[in-house]
């Protein structure tokens, strides 16, 4: 069987999505939506181009005019939502009333949650809606469901993942690979842990650690950051003892943050500066992006879950760990791979009739074995070992 697809937003991500979706999903098409038409066609011909195929095709429409996009999706099976996360509560809405399964990139936590009040509504329609599918939260969700289904019971559940770059350049030692709006958003917002069985707010960019990968990685910092854990606190309160992940950068990172976090420079609120209004979020976009963009850099993605708990009786600790970088082949990024497929990999199973139907976290609607087959069938190579303690 084949599939319709729409992916709303040709950015990097989308355009990994779409590749995806051809190359492993049954795709008969897959609409490439965006508001610029000429970053739709560059990324269906992209596509098109690595697949060897002719399924990729661009289409204009604005993800703010719902009735366009409701038009888009006449036809489709389901869709992936690559648009900034503040847009999905409306594109939900639109997918009810389309009957069409969405999942998307996300990048809020207030407002998957919001989404997860359409599940009487989503099942009614006969679709899945799937929050948050990108890496951390999404693949990773997936790893730790994976990492607990290793053990007969886990008490505590710990990540640590990021997106860094292979050579990393000073000052800032970072790379990036994603919308940097949905980047501060995470270094603004508060991590949600579920600490002593209970739903815990925690400041972001603190508990900084030092964690040690085999070289040539080496040393890596950890701390803090919002949004990695996703619906998962309150799907799992009062199932789990612990819950956390933190953010991987490279040595130094951390103390340049949290400079910025105590500056005010994430604050939504504006300020007056040399006689104007400004966002003083807005200001540090404009700044720290083309700081840390080198389109010719690689980059790899690491995501480490450990879980801890008990099997055959014993005390034991699960581990999984995913190490992907830069593809030389397609010229995706690590990120691209394990947002973008990812996410890909959501809709796909969505289509096929894999996924719990009704709207709800990754946790709770994705599979996570068939999951982690599909990401080795991509050549993303999944480790994972348990030892009785």
């Amino acid at each position: 069987m084949s599939y319709s697809y729409a992916v709303l937003g040709a950015g990097r991500q989308g355009t990994a999505a779409a590749y995806d979706m051809v190359r492993w999903g049954d795709a008969r098409r897959v609409l490439l939506a965006d508001r610029d038409l000429d970053i739709a066609r560059r990324s269906a011909e992209r596509v098109n181009s690595l697949t060897g195929e002719t399924v990729a095709e661009a289409i204009q429409v604005d993800a703010t005019e719902l009735d366009a996009v409701e038009g888009l999706l006449a036809g489709v099976d389901g869709f992936l939502s690559g648009v900034p996360y503040f847009f999905n509560l409306d594109l939900t809405e639109v997918a009810i009333r389309a009957k069409v399964h969405m999942c998307d990139l996300g990048g809020h936590t207030g407002i998957a949650r919001q989404q997860h009040g359409f599940d009487g509504e989503a099942r009614a329609a006969g679709i899945s809606i799937v929050p948050n599918c990108g890496q951390v939260p999404g693949m990773g969700t997936t790893l730790m469901v994976y990492a607990m289904e290793l053990l007969d019971e886990a008490v505590d559940l710990y990540m640590w993942d990021g997106g860094i770059p292979q050579k990393p350049r000073p000052p800032f030692n970072y790379l990036t690979t994603f919308n940097i709006a949905g980047l501060t958003n995470e270094y603004a917002e508060p991590a949600i842990f579920l600490r002593d069985w209970k739903v815990t707010e925690v400041e972001t960019i603190t508990e900084l650690e030092t964690v040690e990968f085999a070289e040539p990685i080496g040393t890596l910092e950890a701390f803090v950051a919002g949004g990695g854990t996703d619906t998962m606190p309150w799907t799992l309160e009062g199932k789990l003892r612990t819950l956390q992940n933190k953010t991987l950068r490279h040595p130094g990172h951390f103390a340049q943050l949290r400079a910025f976090y105590n500056l005010g420079l994430w604050d939504l609120d504006p300020v007056w500066a040399g006689g104007v209004e400004v966002v003083p979020r807005d200001v540090f976009h404009a700044l720290f992006e083309p700081k840390v963009t080198f389109p010719e850099d690689e980059d790899m993605v690491i995501v480490r879950i450990k879980a801890v708990g008990r099997k055959d009786g014993r005390d034991a600790e699960a581990v999984v760990e995913v190490i992907d970088y830069f593809d030389q082949e397609t010229g995706f990024t690590a990120m691209e791979r394990c947002t973008g497929w990812s996410a890909a990999i959501v809709a796909e199973m969505m289509v096929r009739g894999e996924t719990r139907r009704g709207a709800a976290g990754v946790e709770a609607q994705v599979p996570a074995s068939p999951f982690l087959e599909e990401l080795r069938t991509r050549g993303i190579r999944v480790t994972e070992q348990v030892a009785l303690l």
